[in-house]
Parts: C-alpha cells; structure tokens; sequence
C-alpha cells in the first residue's frame, strides 16, 4: 500500500491536522467553561488561583490561542496554505496566556508546570512548525 493518499499528501498530514483540531478544540471548550463557570469548585486549588486572577489581557491570549489554533486546524485540513498564519497567532496567544500562569503565586507541582503551562507553548510550536513544513512540501496552498 502506498504511503500517499490519491492527492499525493502523506497519510500522516491527515492524522496530525485531525489531531490539532481535536488538540485545539478542546482547549475552545475548556477556555468556555473557564470563561461561563458558574463555579471554579470542580477545579484544583492551583487551577482555581490561574482562573480567578486571570487579567483580560491573559484570557484574551487565551482566546486566540485556542480559537486560533482550532481554524488554523481547520484550515490545515482543507489545505490552505494560511493555517500556519492563524498557528503564528495561536502560538503567541498561548505564550500570553503562559506568562500569566507563570506569574500566578500558586504551589505548581513539577508535573502542574509541565502540563499546564509548558506542554500548550510545546505543542502550539509543533502544529505551527508542521504547517510550514507542510506547506514547504506543497501539501497546502
């Protein structure tokens, strides 16, 4: 069996464009629930510190990280070549959003730091870096 689909793009192209719209798709839903919760008690004391003391100008990076990873996923998977612009977008809203969770005096585990805010900053760069390197292989346009 060939590695390529009939247009010519690698199987795996579908699996990660699927992969950042779910990844980004489900950080829009968590930022709604932050952003309507009627209360922060089914969340860890950590996550409720982030939360309450989160500025405007932290949940607005928020907003962008995540809406703007989930179109910039959206539009890896119809192959347009402007996905990486919105993952460009979505990368410096998660790094805003971060830079307030770093700053929020809370008692982070190591494993707290890692997951919530390094992994987001990690995986926005992947998705951003793939869609150039898809875009370098003529797999969007």
């Amino acid at each position: 069996m060939s590695e390529k689909t009939t247009s010519g793009v690698h199987w795996s192209f579908w699996v990660i464009a699927a992969i950042a719209v779910i990844w980004n798709g489900l950080g829009s839903v968590n930022y709604l629930v932050q952003v309507y919760a009627d209360s922060l008690d089914a969340y860890r004391e950590v996550e409720q510190a982030i939360i309450a003391g989160r500025p405007v100008w932290a949940t607005a990076g928020f907003a962008i990280g995540v809406f703007g990873g989930t179109v910039g996923g959206l539009l890896l998977l119809t192959r347009h070549a402007i996905a990486s612009h919105m993952f460009i977008a979505s990368l410096v809203g998660v790094i805003v959003a971060t830079v307030h969770t770093l700053g929020v005096d809370a008692d982070f585990g190591i494993g707290e730091l890692i997951v919530i805010a390094f992994m987001p900053v990690i995986v926005a760069a992947l998705f951003l870096w793939y869609a150039k390197h898809a875009e370098g292989k003529g797999w969007i346009s």
